[in-house]
This record gives structure tokens, C-alpha cells and sequence, in this order.
């Protein structure tokens, strides 16, 4: 068994033990104190991840091994500073099965972002009624539907039903003409009527009788056929159709009617309802509809013309036998924004279609006769979303069916791709045309996206999670660690800048004499400390071997982090996974992607991201030459942040679970990685292929990054926090925005 303080191990719950069940171990003679039951779990559960407060704790939770009824009051008393700092000082996280635990383990660890999505598949009954009806077929007979005449009926009305009845009139028209695909013709004038308000109406597949199929039997029945028959079982008189019984004998697909109903009717209809799935899906609201039409392309227009029966299920009085192909209640349900396709949600699949936009139009519409840079910018900064989506879900996917080793490298390896790739195609194009306003924007994205992951996400996930909870508790001393590493990591960022301060020679653009004396007072304008003076000799030989020497210690100095908190202080981060949040369910973890298919994936995902990216700074240059905004502005809000928006959805998701925790390390990791990995990494890039970015900041990027950590660090001291906190670090994150915008642009652009 692993032991107590091995982080990430995961805990069988206790509480459901029987009198029957196993003994309680025998106390320990080790220095650690006693071992904790899993009442300690649930009391750690209800402070990290339960929606309540403090006061729902019983006496019973603090008290190991010892029955509630033996319980004194003494004994909570004495247990309730111990048991609390205990709980203050670890993480406990529930997962469904081992592969939700292993994910959470091992994305938890120090340094590596928070991925909030689910790799496997939830238990059907452990489901909501809510989410069911989501996932289930429109073939559903309700005892009551409830009224039918809503909002969300009215709009697919206006939308969708006028013209799709009226095509059903027309093609009804159409196959009455051929005769052969008569009874077709009777079917497109039935679902001419359904379509127009199919709700509170159901089709259904109706078997023809055995007997009496052959020719004679149907010239018998002529008459019968021609004035209708009652069925028991449609309590009703059974629609006028086309001697139903004189086709029975024939199979269907073997009829002339049939074909000329899959040349002239049914692509039509294929088209008709392609469009309108295509559209009600995109709308997420109305997916309803679009499975309505799915159904009726593969399953109503392909049935035998004869056994297709439309009823109201009002004019039912007895329980409908044999197949219901068609039911529909609703064509709008707001829950679908929770509706997930392979684990996907249902806006990434959706997103899929911009990118796939951009793309094509990126790289055939070249010179721009279809649209403008402008909109060619905006599509393909929009489209790092979906794709920073499908690139964590894919490295969660991995991590969690493998051990440690390889979650950590595929986390570190792609978790900042998408900030690098556009980093790294804009330092590119910007020597190729050698204009250095590229690496101007390269570094304002670096401190955007530093101050917005230090002051925005946790200033917004306490906020937003304030509102729910009073009062929110994390790990202090873990966020200390990140903290400090923050502080050392931008001392080493800014030690350049700071050493071209001091050493640097002051070169103005242009310099008025105020008093007309030479000796008087100068006003100078565009001042910058130039170190390429004397030929460079300050840059080459003192400013880039300390930005060298800089990039090799900041990785070094991530390493020895992660060797800190992962293997000699592993308590720190005393993770506790616990499985016993669903009393008497034990699941086999069935996985959305496999590891090779989460590897593709992954791999598709970080193409499509460098040809985004690529787009993205082909059609900036118009936007910084032509705006009136501030370049800084543009960098630290725009290209900075859009990128993160998956970021700080997961770190909202989290703050709402009363997790905050994982909410303020998402902010942190994402920032000890830009400080850490990303910037080193532009560096040795430099080194391949020369760019015109050096690591020197102005001074603006300087003092925002600096008192931005200060900030963060005062913040999160005690451990504690309340929306008041986050809100000062929200307000203090918009006025740096403005200081931004009303910035001069950088000299030079």
C-alpha cells in the first residue's frame, strides 16, 4: 500500500464500513500521528470541494476510530485545530474511476496546467434527468408532454416548418404525376402536415399483414381498402393509402415507384433537411431539430411508403404497440450547451467549422478579393480557441492512461504550443521584413499574458466563485512555492532590461531647447537605452552572454521546483483522490480517446495551430500600421489572452466547485512556464535563427510584471480569500489596461 504522504495515491472511503466489516489497524509508533479514517477525507472534502460551510460538520468527522455515540465534546474540541490545519494543507479531489484519478494526479503536480476535462465516459445512471433527455432518441412516448404551443415551437415554425411543408406539397405534386410513386406522393402530403408543427405528433412503423397478400386477396379487398378499416391498435380508423396490401407482395426496393423516388424525391429531401440539421446544430439550442431531420432522412423517407402511419398522440386512448420512429415534444432545450459528442462539448465541434473557414479562406483567398486582413486576423485569433481545447484534452487524455514520466513530458512538451507557435511565427515573419515592431508584440504578448494569469484568472475565479461561497480556502503553502519561483523567474526575465538600464547609453530621437541657451534645458523625445553603440560591443559582450547565462538557469530553476515538490516535499501538495463520493458504484472507466487517438489528435490540433498562427501574423501588420491603439494594448490584451480564454473557463469551473486551489495554479503555472520555458525557448530560437528579439523590456512591461507579483504574493499569504480580494486584483489588472492604452506605441513601429 502507498503510503500516507505519497502524493497522488488514492484512498479507499471507509465510511460505508459495517460493524461487520474489517478492523481498525492497530495504532502506529511512527512520528507521523495517528492514520486518519476516511471521516477525515469527508471532512476535507466538504472544505476543498463540497457547496456548504464549516457549520454542516458534525462532532463525528473530527473524531477518528471512535463511534459518533462515544463522541465528547472535549474530544471535538481537541481534534478540530489538528484535523482543520490537516485539511488546510492538502487537496482533496473525487474522481469516478481510476483513469479520472490518474488524470487528476498527475496534472495536479507542480508546474503543469489544470485540464478540466473528462476522459472518460460518465455512468449512464449516475446522470442527471436533465442530461438524459439530452442524449436520448426522439422516438420517446411521454405520459405527459405537457403544451406543445412554447416559444421555442413558434421559432422553429418560422424558421424551418412553412418552407419544409410547402417542399412536401411540391414533391407530393411531383410523385403523384409519375403514378408509380403514387404512394409516395401520399406519404410527402402526410409529412407535408407533420413537418409544418411536428410536435405532439408521432410516426410510426406500421407491420402489413400476412394474410390475404397475395393478387387475388387484394382485388377482394379492394373495397375494404378504398372505405378504410378500424384497428384496436391505432383505436381509429387506419388512414386512406394506396392498397397497402397490393404492395406488400412486392419487396420494396424492387418496385419502380422506389426508384423513382430515390432519384427525384428523396435527394431532394436529403439536401432540404441537411440544411436545416447543419443550421439547427450550430444554434446548439435547437438540436432537437437537427435530430428530427437526421431521423427522417435515415429511418421515415426510406420505409415502405404503406407502413408509415402520422397520429396526435391526443387521439391515442390506448398505448401505442409496434415501433415509434418519430416522437417530438420540444425543438428548443437550453441544457444542450452540456451536450457532449465523444467527450467533446458540443461548442468545440462547432468551432471546428471557423477553423476550418480560416484555413481555407487564409490560403486561397491570398490576396484578399473575398475579405479583408482584418477579418482574416480576427478568424484566425478565434480559432486558437477550439484549438487550445482539442490540445488539452488531448494531453489529459494521454496523461491519464500513462504513468507520470509521460504525463509530465507531453504537458511540458505541448502545453505551451500555442502561445509558442504564434511567438515564433511572428518573430519570423518580423525578420524576414525587418520590422522589429514583431518583436515589440511578442514581448507585450509575454507580459500580458504574465499579468493577466498572475492579477485576471484568480481575480475572476475569486469572483466568480466569492459569489457562491463566503468564504474560499486554499493550499498556502503550495501557492507560496509558486510564488517564489514567480519571483525568481521574472528577476531573471527582467535582468537584462535591468542591467541596460544602468550600463546603457540614452539615445533620444529628437531634443528641443526649451530656454535658448545652450547650456540650458533640452525636451527630448522616443528616448531609448542604446546598447548597440561602438558596433555593439555593450550588447555582444556583456548584455547576451547574461541573457544566456539567464535562459540556462531559469529551466534549471524549473527542474529543481519539480524535483521539490514532486519527490523530497511531496507533502506540499498532499494530494488525496477519493472515490467514495457515489456510494455503492464501482464503474469500469470506459475512455472517450484512446492514447493513440488522443496522440493524432494532439498532433492534427498543433498543425492546424501553426497554420493558424501563421495566418494570424501574416494579417496583423495592417492592424498595427492602421489602428490608432496602442501596439502595447493590442499585445497584452488581444494576443495575449485569447489564447488563455479555455484557461479561465477551467479556473472558473474549479472556483464554482469551492476548488480554488486549481484555480490559482492554473494562473500560476501558466505564468512560471511563460517566465520559465516559453522565454528560454525564444532565446535558443534566436540563437538557430536570428530575429530582432532581445530580452530587453521596456519599462512600462517592467514595473506592470513586477508589482503585479508583489500583489498576487501580499494576496495569497493567509490562505484564504473572498470575492472582495479577487475583486481588487481585477480592478488592478484593468487599470494596468489602461495604462496600456494610453501608451505611446513603441519606437519604432
Amino acid at each position: 500500500m502507498a503510503s500516507e504522504s505519497e502524493p497522488g495515491h488514492r484512498r479507499r472511503c471507509c465510511a460505508h464500513d459495517t460493524p461487520d466489516g474489517p478492523k481498525a489497524a492497530e495504532p502506529q509508533s511512527d512520528s507521523s500521528g495517528p492514520r486518519r479514517c476516511s471521516l477525515c477525507d469527508r471532512h476535507c472534502a466538504i472544505i476543498n470541494n463540497v457547496q456548504g460551510d464549516l457549520s454542516d460538520l458534525g462532532c463525528h468527522l473530527h473524531c477518528p476510530r471512535v463511534p459518533p455515540a462515544m463522541c465528547s465534546p472535549s474530544c471535538c474540541q481537541q481534534h478540530l485545530d489538528e484535523v482543520c490545519e490537516s485539511c488546510m494543507m492538502k487537496t482533496t479531489l473525487t474522481a469516478e474511476n481510476a483513469v479520472e484519478a490518474n488524470k487528476l494526479s498527475n496534472n495536479y503536480k507542480f508546474g503543469f496546467k489544470k485540464w478540466k476535462s473528462h476522459v472518460t465516459a460518465r455512468p449512464w445512471e449516475d446522470r442527471s434527468e436533465i442530461v438524459k433527455e439530452l442524449y436520448s432518441d426522439l422516438n420517446v412516448i411521454r405520459s405527459s408532454g405537457g403544451s406543445t404551443m412554447t416559444c421555442g415551437n413558434v421559432l422553429y415554425l418560422l424558421l424551418f416548418g412553412w418552407w419544409l411543408s410547402l417542399l412536401y406539397v411540391l414533391l407530393a405534386a411531383v410523385m403523384l404525376l409519375t403514378i408509380v410513386g403514387a404512394p409516395y406522393g401520399q406519404l410527402c402530403w402526410d409529412l407535408a402536415g407533420y413537418f409544418l408543427w411536428p410536435f405532439g405528433k408521432v410516426i410510426q412503423k406500421v407491420e402489413v399483414p400476412k394474410s390475404r397478400r397475395a393478387l387475388g386477396a387484394c382485388e377482394a379487398s379492394t373495397e375494404a381498402c378504398g372505405t378504410g378499416e378500424t384497428s384496436p391498435l391505432l383505436s381509429g380508423q387506419m388512414p386512406h393509402r394506396w392498397h397497402p396490401r397490393c404492395w406488400a407482395d412486392t419487396k420494396h426496393w424492387q418496385r419502380a415507384g422506389t426508384v423513382v423516388w430515390l432519384c427525384l424525391g428523396y435527394p431532394v429531401l436529403v439536401l432540404a433537411h441537411g440544411l436545416v440539421c447543419v443550421t439547427a446544430w450550430l444554434l446548439i439550442v435547437l438540436i432537437p431539430v437537427a435530430k428530427l431531420s437526421t431521423r427522417t432522412i435515415t429511418s421515415v423517407l426510406l420505409q415502405p411508403p404503406e407502413q408509415v402511419l402520422i397520429r396526435r398522440l391526443k387521439m391515442t386512448e390506448v398505448p401505442l404497440e409496434g415501433e415509434v420512429i418519430l416522437c417530438c415534444y420540444h425543438a428548443v432545450n437550453l441544457y444542450y450547451y452540456k451536450y457532449a459528442v465523444d467527450g467533446i462539448n458540443v461548442f468545440a465541434v462547432n468551432l471546428l467549422l471557423l477553423v476550418l473557414v480560416t484555413l481555407v479562406l487564409g490560403y486561397v483567398d491570398s490576396h484578399n478579393h473575398l475579405t479583408s486582413s482584418s477579418v482574416k486576423f480576427t478568424l484566425a485569433l478565434l480559432s486558437v480557441m477550439p484549438l487550445s481545447y482539442y490540445i488539452g484534452m488531448a494531453i489529459a487524455s494521454i496523461s491519464a492512461q500513462s504513468n507520470f514520466a509521460v504525463g509530465a513530458v507531453v504537458n511540458a512538451t505541448f502545453g505551451s504550443i500555442t502561445e509558442l507557435t504564434f511567438y515564433i511565427t511572428a518573430l519570423i515573419k518580423g525578420s524576414r521584413e525587418g520590422n522589429r515592431c514583431y518583436a515589440e508584440i511578442v514581448k507585450s504578448a509575454l507580459t500580458g499574458t504574465l499579468v493577466g494569469c498572475v492579477l485576471f484568472v484568480p481575480g475572476l475565479c475569486m469572483v466568480i466563485g466569492g459569489i457562491r461561497h463566503q468564504e474560499q480556502r486554499f493550499n498556502s503553502r503550495s501557492a507560496g512555492v509558486s510564488s517564489a519561483l514567480l519571483f525568481l523567474s521574472v528577476g531573471g526575465v527582467f535582468a537584462p532590461t535591468l542591467f541596460s538600464k544602468v550600463y546603457g547609453k540614452l539615445v533620444c530621437g529628437e531634443c528641443h531647447n526649451v530656454t535658448q541657451n545652450p547650456l540650458g534645458h533640452y525636451l527630448c523625445h522616443n528616448c531609448h537605452f542604446d546598447l548597440m553603440d561602438n558596433n555593439g560591443t555593450l550588447y555582444y559582450s556583456h548584455v547576451q552572454p547574461l541573457v544566456y547565462t539567464v535562459s540556462l538557469l531559469l529551466p534549471a530553476a524549473y527542474l529543481i521546483g519539480l524535483f521539490f515538490t514532486l519527490k523530497t516535499h511531496s507533502h506540499i501538495y498532499d494530494i488525496h483522490i477519493s472515490d467514495c463520493h457515489m456510494p455503492g458504484h464501482h464503474h469500469s472507466a470506459v475512455v472517450h480517446w484512446s492514447r493513440w487517438q488522443a496522440l493524432v489528435i494532439l498532433l492534427l490540433s498543433t498543425l492546424c495551430m501553426s497554420a493558424c498562427a501563421d495566418l494570424a501574423t501574416e494579417h496583423i501588420n495592417p492592424i498595427l500600421t492602421n489602428s490608432t491603439i496602442s501596439q502595447y494594448f493590442i499585445g497584452v490584451t488581444v494576443l495575449a489572452m485569447v489564447p488563455e480564454l479555455p484557461e479561465i473557463v477551467n479556473g472558473i469551473q474549479f472556483a464554482l466547485q469551492n476548488n480554488l486551489s486549481l484555480s490559482i495554479e492554473i494562473g500560476n503555472c501558466i505564468a512560471v512556464q511563460v517566465c520559465m520555458l516559453q522565454i528560454p525557448i525564444l532565446v535558443l530560437f534566436t540563437i538557430f535563427y536570428p530575429t530582432n528579439f532581445m530580452l530587453v523590456f521596456s519599462d512600462l512591461h517592467v514595473y506592470a510584471s513586477m508589482f503585479s507579483v508583489v500583489l498576487m504574493n501580499y494576496i495569497f499569504m493567509d490562505g484564504k480569500c473572498d470575492y472582495f480580494q479577487g475583486t481588487v486584483l481585477v480592478m488592478v489588472y484593468f487599470i494596468l489596461l489602461a495604462v496600456y492604452f494610453f501608451a505611446p506605441s513603441p519606437s519604432g513601429c
